[in-house]
């Protein structure tokens, strides 16, 4: 009996596929030029992420399609989030070379985990049935884990590997299980599949509902959403400050993709089971960033629970169940992404002089370096929600999406934790301009650091004062899912 294979356009796989060449190819070249080649191997890096960028323009013009049985999916959503994914990949790497560089860690399997994590994200973000997600979800997370213990002279990096395998291979378990309950009720692993069980059955079954609560906790691991949020403060504060970025970011546009198509393709008939849970994280996930934050003195935690904080905000529009929510959460990712890197990028500049991580150490950087300063505290601005920056457009629209839906107890309370995690960002603001400085600040900035910072900078503040433009490719991007 001839075995039937699902219909293959690897065209839509092409983004994935050169990657993938780009990283056994890097991998060859440092297995045989050794140290030799680590002053080029980064920029052979990004040279590819920049083709894997002009690949997925090239696709961006075609019909949303599926392919592989609908295991793979190539829609307006999945290129819009592997744009994100792109530019979370590429500009850890361009901002973090001095860095790499100056701690030796610029070897060319550090790029090639880099490269790898990226194509599993990837493949997440086009997952059409579980399997794919497992896959893609399992790749990523792996390479994650090996990159938060690069810095194997350095305890607390190895720790913070090993803390983050440990959650993360319970997750995945958790996840797999969740996924075999599913697969019981319904008979499929496909999302249509899934859907359509669930339509045509008589009586939502406990077994189906359990595995779709597994599958929601596993992904809000990847989110750090509370209470699965207890790995982010160790492990953003143990690995290298470059790698931290990249976790900061990266994964969560993933796995907020993910959230999309589990639950609004998947799972759509039963959003009244998982809405209240998410609506429950969200609050819980927002009084964790919030109050979390308040007592650290190292900068890397602290934006650990910020991130947590941002995730909590993001719930919130997943939760709502309408058009303005989705479309606020992709705008809210984008602008989360240049926020982040943009702090990032001058933590980075300070690590260069061995600075940077306590947040004692930012103390009189306006008297010494007024520019770099001033990009910090716009980016601190903006993740307070500050006026006119992209952060407050930000939040502004979950909160109407929010009141739109009805759930304005949870607007309400969203407000209150985004005043209270105002504070921790002035805090930062208050060290920067009216404590007396401790340090030198001698160090220089690279043109990476200036590409970045430049960038980010100036999307914050043009993000904030005419959304409107990513407004509509955010909408965009959502509307084949509502």
């Amino acid at each position: 009996m001839a075995v039937q294979l699902p219909e293959m356009n690897l065209v839509l796989l092409s983004p994935e596929i050169l990657l993938s060449l780009v990283a056994m190819g890097l991998l060859l070249m440092s297995a045989w030029t050794g140290k030799e080649s680590r002053g080029v191997i980064g920029m052979i890096t990004l040279s590819g992420i920049v083709l894997a960028a002009v690949v997925l323009a090239g696709l961006s013009s075609a019909t949303p399609s599926i392919t592989l049985g609908g295991h793979f999916v190539d829609d307006r959503l999945a290129r819009a989030m592997k744009w994100l994914l792109l530019i979370a990949t590429a500009f850890p790497l361009l901002m973090s070379r001095d860095y790499l560089a100056q701690r030796g860690l610029d070897s060319g399997e550090y790029y090639v985990l880099t490269v790898t994590a990226l194509i599993g994200a990837m493949a997440m973000v086009s997952a059409g049935s579980f399997l794919v997600l497992y896959l893609g979800l399992e790749l990523m997370s792996l390479s994650i884990y090996v990159l938060a213990a690069y810095d194997r002279d350095h305890l607390p990096s190895s720790e913070a590997g090993l803390k983050y395998f440990i959650l993360g291979s319970l997750a995945s378990g958790i996840l797999l299980y969740g996924v075999s309950l599913v697969y019981g009720a319904t008979g499929s692993t496909v999302f249509t599949g899934v859907a359509q069980a669930i339509k045509a059955a008589e009586h939502i079954s406990p077994v189906l509902l359990l595995g779709a609560a597994l599958v929601v906790m596993a992904i809000s691991f990847k989110v750090a959403a509370a209470p699965f949020h207890m790995w982010a403060p160790d492990v953003y504060e143990g690995a290298p400050t470059s790698v931290t970025a990249f976790i900061a970011v990266m994964p969560k546009v993933a796995a907020f993709t993910v959230f999309f198509r589990v639950l609004l393709e998947a799972f759509g008939a039963l959003q009244g089971h998982w809405a209240p849970m998410l609506q429950l994280m969200a609050v819980v996930t927002l009084a964790v960033g919030s109050l979390g934050a308040i007592a650290q003195s190292n900068i890397k935690r602290l934006l650990a629970y910020s991130s947590i904080g941002h995730v909590g905000f993001l719930l919130i529009g997943l939760t709502t169940g309408n058009q303005l929510g989705h479309q606020s959460v992709i705008f809210y990712l984008t602008t989360y992404l240049f926020m982040s890197f943009g702090a990032f990028c001058v933590v980075l500049v300070l690590n260069r002089q061995g600075i940077g991580d306590q947040i004692g150490d930012y103390a009189g950087l306006a008297k010494k370096r007024p520019l770099l300063a001033f990009v910090m505290a716009m980016f601190m601005f903006s993740m307070a929600g500050i006026p006119p920056l992209a952060g407050f457009i930000a939040k502004l629209y979950v909160l109407m999406a929010a009141v739109k839906a009805g759930l304005l107890g949870l607007a309400v309370i969203s407000v209150i934790f985004a005043a209270i995690g105002a504070f921790y960002y002035l805090r930062i603001v208050k060290i920067i301009y009216f404590e007396a400085a401790e340090q030198s600040f001698s160090m220089e900035l690279s043109v990476s650091h200036r590409i970045v910072l430049g960038v980010s900078a100036i999307l914050v503040l043009v993000l904030g004062i005419f959304p409107g433009k990513l407004l509509d490719w955010s909408l965009a991007s959502v509307q084949a899912l509502l």
